[in-house]
């Protein structure tokens, strides 16, 4: 008996439904079955919506909605996230097989499977390395900029349609557009401002009109969240009533099997994976930051866990099915997690539940998205990246942070400009640089006492004592090689300045660390103070600081200057 615990505890780490289902409530069920409902009815028309815009046929985005999504409740740590096509992924699968060099291997199909496999293996290799935590490399102003570049991108690819026109092809030349204009669909157009209409209506406004009432909280959500089906359903209603197809040229999706694709390796191509490689990592990179983020809003609303490292294996297993099975590639999408949330859903079971109902529709209903005009799809993808573009933000951040305003603000045009890839590697090298410039620049203060206590503070911001021959100076970060030599030359212009200093004492409250080569410019500087007839004093140094001190023989060289436990006890004695 007592070794059946490890193995049970072993089992729940790799697969977390185990944790909550030994404990499912008849409650959780109530709530999950309602949410999954909800989920369902979204993931339809986003499903079919994000692959087209991804270039790709409608029912992959179908199939990565189903086998997908049922993986990641096995694995995953989040108890709500809805993982399954999402518009930013959708629109880096485009641009990747817009490329030369991939659009040059044809079959995109193939190509965005393989995509779809090599992001999964990518995740999986980084879960093996242990690197759940490299979220944390890419700043929040980044990923920010990233996100409105994309959306703003996605959003232009969309416009085209909704007046039934193709992506225009006219660079410059203003004749070209005043003659693609003319090709302007009518009936496109108006199915599209209707659209847009309703959908806009179903946000913001029928939730204003339906809190009025006495409805509940999440039957609110859920009739406030049909806005995308019904969409779907009057325009496709609309379109075949009047013969919108074949009387006006009106473009639809066209034929969708029926049924799942059977499970396949067969579009493994070792030739086409190095080429498809870069674009397959930074597709993993931001579908695991844009899941993760996602999935620590709703778990930190219910006080719940995410475990990164869990998370990349389960995204990556995901993106392998749906690679298998015939889809796109996945991630966590932010408007279905919060519908799924905001409908109750409990647990995982929710999304099991909602990829059931969409597997069903596969099965039995494909041949009723045949006539759904494409017009309305381009106006549910606009609605619902466009509250991902935030160049407010960009505003807010400046004001905050300059180095972080300007790297989101870098990163959104280096998005528009140059692509997604290289718009975001900007943002990374612009954030690490401004970081580094911090690093290199480190917060120095000459300090004095408060009058009557034992508190120390900058000079310039306080009224307090100082004394004519004691410089107290507070060093607010670990000395390394990259801002050594700063620090070297703030003392040398503060000892100019006061020549008749006797005794500088270097506060370390700060110094969490000193590496080699900042210990070698630290006997130089107490070199060249003994020279001069000064000492050079230490106070408040961490214990880890003063243990790697203690490995050489710095503290023997400071004779006759000390390290002082309290830095009021330095300017007790040096005073």
């Amino acid at each position: 008996m007592p070794d059946k615990q490890p193995d049970n505890s072993q089992l729940a780490d790799f697969f977390p439904i185990v944790n909550w289902l030994k404990n499912y409530t008849r409650r959780d069920f109530d709530g999950d079955i309602f949410a999954g409902i909800i989920t369902a009815i979204l993931l339809v028309p986003q499903g079919i919506a994000y692959a087209i815009l991804a270039g790709l046929p409608p029912q992959m985005g179908l199939y990565a909605s189903i086998l997908p999504t049922a993986i990641y409740a096995l694995l995953g740590t989040s108890r709500t996230l809805s993982v399954g096509p999402v518009s930013i992924a959708a629109i880096m699968i485009a641009s990747a097989l817009a490329t030369p060099e991939v659009s040059a291997l044809g079959n995109p199909v193939q190509s965005a499977l393989i995509l779809a496999a090599e992001s999964g293996l990518i995740m999986l290799m980084m879960a093996l390395l242990r690197m759940g935590n490299l979220v944390n490399f890419i700043s929040h102003p980044v990923l920010a900029g990233f996100t409105s570049g994309a959306a703003l991108l996605i959003i232009a690819s969309q416009i085209p349609q909704l007046a039934g026109l193709k992506p225009p092809s006219c660079g410059f030349d203003e004749a070209c557009y005043q003659n693609y204009l003319q090709g302007v669909n009518v009936a496109s157009l108006a199915l599209s401002i209707s659209a847009l209409s309703l959908l806009i209506f179903f946000g913001k406004p029928l939730s204003k009109l339906l809190k009025k009432t006495t409805l509940p909280l999440t039957l609110i959500t859920a009739i406030s969240k049909c806005g995308p089906l019904l969409t779907v359903f009057l325009a496709t209603f609309a379109t075949t009533f009047f013969d919108l197809d074949s009387g006006y040229k009106v473009a639809m999706v066209g034929e969708v099997p029926s049924g799942f694709p059977a499970i396949s390796l067969a579009f493994i191509d070792i030739a086409k994976w190095q080429p498809l490689l870069p674009s397959a990592t930074f597709i993993a990179l931001i579908a695991y930051i844009e899941s993760v983020a996602i999935a620590k809003v709703t778990a930190n609303l219910r006080g719940e866990k995410i475990i990164p490292n869990q998370e990349l294996i389960a995204l990556g297993v995901a993106n392998l099915v749906t690679a298998i099975s015939g889809g796109m590639a996945v991630a966590g999408g932010f408007s279905r997690t919060m519908v799924n949330f905001s409908a109750g859903a409990r647990t995982q079971m929710a999304m099991l539940i909602a990829a059931t109902i969409l597997g069903f529709s596969v099965i039995f209903f494909s041949a009723w998205f045949a006539n759904i005009p494409k017009a309305a799809l381009a106006a549910i993808i606009i609605v619902a990246v466009f509250r991902l573009v935030r160049v407010r933000h960009i505003f807010h951040t400046l004001n905050y942070d300059r180095g972080d305003g300007i790297a989101e603000l870098v990163t959104l045009l280096g998005v528009l400009a140059l692509g997604i890839e290289q718009g975001i590697t900007l943002g990374i090298i612009l954030t690490l640089t401004s970081q580094l410039r911090k690093t290199s620049q480190p917060h120095i203060a000459v300090v004095g006492r408060i009058p009557q206590t034992e508190h120390f503070r900058n000079i310039n911001r306080h009224s307090v004592e100082t004394w004519h021959h004691l410089l107290l100076v507070r060093i607010d970060e670990s000395l390394t090689f990259a801002n050594v030599s700063y620090v070297e030359d703030y003392l040398a212009d503060e000892l100019s300045r006061q020549p008749n200093i006797k005794h500088v004492v270097l506060i370390f409250t700060s110094v969490s660390d000193i590496d080699a080569t900042a210990l070698e410019a630290l006997e130089a500087i107490n070199h060249d103070l003994q020279a001069s007839g000064k000492t050079l004093n230490i106070s408040e140094a961490k214990g880890p600081v003063l243990d790697k001190l203690a490995k050489t023989d710095f503290l023997e060289q400071l004779k006759p200057g000390k390290v002082f436990f309290r830095t009021e006890d330095a300017a007790k004695e040096l005073g």
